[in-house]
């Protein structure tokens, strides 16, 4: 399955979850029932996984921990929150690069239109 199939399935899921429990919750209750739709529906989903990073000769494994990998090709950062911050997106940039992953979604369950809570974030994968 491709990173945009996996993509198409999360976007999916999340509107679900959204007009189920609208907006308001903590992020961490969307993380659960997220990552439980996503299993439900066949897909492999780690939660609150470490990325490990370098620095000066130094690894560090606990600097970051993503809260969703999907099929160990899609990263999904969650927030609950009324407005996006542009540091919100370049967390999820900074997690693709250091784990080499392509797509990740950032998705905001506090946006009262979830299609204006969803963002791509991608790093050397062809639109599609």
């Amino acid at each position: 399955m491709t990173e945009n199939e996996i993509s198409r399935a999360v976007v999916d899921a999340a509107f679900q979850l959204h007009v189920e429990l609208g907006p308001g919750l903590l992020e961490s209750v969307y993380e659960t029932l997220l990552a439980c739709e996503l299993e439900h529906r066949g897909f492999k989903v780690v939660r609150q996984q470490p990325i490990s990073f370098e620095h000066r000769g130094i690894r560090f494994d606990e600097g970051f921990r993503a809260d969703l990998i999907i099929n160990d090709k899609v990263i999904i950062e969650l927030k609950s929150v009324e407005d996006l911050h542009p540091s919100h997106k370049k967390q999820l940039k900074t997690y693709l690069k250091l784990t080499g992953k392509k797509l990740g979604l950032l998705i905001n369950f506090g946006a009262p239109l979830i299609k204006d809570g969803i963002h791509r974030v991608v790093l050397g994968l062809p639109d599609a």
